[in-house]
């Protein structure tokens, strides 16, 4: 019996009613009969996906094989399950609540047959609204790597991988990680292969935005996604070249990631897991070496990082609050360099470098505002060290009132 081109693994909980379509398009693809087979782990669905499976698998038999097992608690665990069984060239992961166009996998199998690919990463086209990064996807590229294209940002494991690849270097999802299990995966199989490519002129995969936003990545906690931040950062450390490649892959880390973590949800956190985010932060940064990349991120980033690295969560939910109501702070001149004017600027209490909110040329342009000296205490106080429910009071003395008129024109 000949052995399939390409094998989808997809792993099912609980993702009706998205599941149908996502099935459906499996069977209308224009890939051959015989040529594709799908492994479908159910992994404890309670909503009536494992009984949706059972049915698509009589109703074209040979297409699917399922797998019924208990709730393993993330996405990993089905996903190897599911790896396991593939028997096609190649392998695909398709979200269970996602879709793929009526081409895509015959494209993807002839593009890596045609360039030798080991993984080939298909265009992804948002549905209803759900924004999708395309920064990789502007052309067909028979060879990528991450000094040359925007591959680092695009470590999704919604790619076609070679299989023998895959298992010739024994690559599976860490079954400990709740959430971006695929991501240091996928990062490990892209550093070992001899070849990536993207397949840029066919809208071939649809991630579909759930309307309750009941995806576990949107439910997982702030630790999670730091353990998954973390094991990322370690295959890089690992496998990547030293210099573009290494820094292309904290620029992602520190440049998007951990900084996520680092913004309105932050101040939603308990005093003690605010501390304990924190901490955790600053072993990553000192970890693999974020600081090296600095003058890559975004001044904002820089500064919420160096905030966290120094255990001030105060002073970063104030930087949060800054960045929320005002977003681009008025630029600071001081002889031939200019400054990002954040709160935080030249704040003796926090003793943060200036050179950390030094801006380059092309983003220094905004509202300008003379050479910044060091905060005096009455500046400091009117810049959110004190709390806001003495503030408040605070407001109501007239010796304060003409304080706040004198640092800030009356404006808080």
């Amino acid at each position: 019996m000949a052995l399939p081109d390409v094998t989808v693994v997809v792993a099912v909980h609980n993702t009706m009613p998205y599941l149908t379509a996502c099935l459906d398009s499996l069977v209308g693809q224009s890939l051959a009969p015989g040529r594709l087979e799908v492994v479908a782990v159910d992994d404890g669905s309670t909503d009536g996906g494992g009984e949706l499976l059972d049915e698509y698998a009589a109703r074209h038999p040979g297409l699917f094989t399922v797998v019924h097992q208990a709730d393993s608690g993330g996405p990993a665990g089905p996903a190897n399950r599911g790896m396991q069984l593939a028997r096609g060239r190649y392998v695909l992961f398709l979200g269970a609540d996602h879709r793929l166009g009526e081409e895509a996998l015959e494209r993807l199998v002839t593009a890596a047959d045609a360039w030798g690919s080991d993984v080939v990463v298909p265009k992804q086209a948002g549905v209803n609204g759900r924004p999708v990064p395309q920064g990789i996807f502007h052309a067909d590229a028979e060879s990528v790597d991450f000094t040359d294209s925007a591959l680092a940002w695009a470590l999704a494991d919604t790619k076609l991988f070679r299989l023998d690849l895959l298992r010739r270097h024994r690559l599976r999802r860490d079954e400990r990680l709740k959430v971006f299990s695929d991501q240091p995966f996928t990062l490990e199989a892209c550093l070992r292969a001899a070849r990536v490519s993207v397949l840029a002129s066919y809208d071939c995969y649809f991630p579909v935005p759930r309307e309750d936003r009941s995806d576990l990545t949107e439910r997982a906690g702030v630790l999670d996604r730091l353990r998954g931040i973390t094991a990322l950062q370690q295959v890089a450390a690992e496998l990547a070249r030293p210099g573009e490649e290494s820094d292309a892959i904290r620029v992602r880390g520190f440049g998007r990631d951990v900084p996520r973590l680092l913004q309105d949800g932050f101040l939603l956190l308990a005093d003690d897991m605010q501390e304990r985010v924190c901490v955790e932060v600053a072993r990553l940064i000192e970890r693999f070496g974020a600081r090296e990349v600095y003058h890559r991120l975004p001044v904002a980033e820089r500064v919420r990082l160096e905030l966290a690295c120094a255990v001030r969560p105060e002073a970063l939910r104030h930087q949060i609050r800054y960045e929320a109501a005002h977003g681009d702070p008025p630029v600071v001149v001081d002889g031939r360099r200019r400054f990002a004017g954040y709160p935080a600027f030249r704040d003796a209490r926090l003793g943060l470098p200036d050179a950390l909110f030094l801006l380059p040329e092309e983003d220094s342009g905004a509202a300008v505002a003379q050479a910044a000296p060091r905060l005096d205490l009455a500046r400091q106080l009117w810049r959110g060290l004190v709390p806001e429910q003495l503030r408040r009071g605070l407001r109501r003395h007239p010796a304060w009132r003409r304080l706040a008129d004198s640092v800030n024109g009356g404006r808080e």
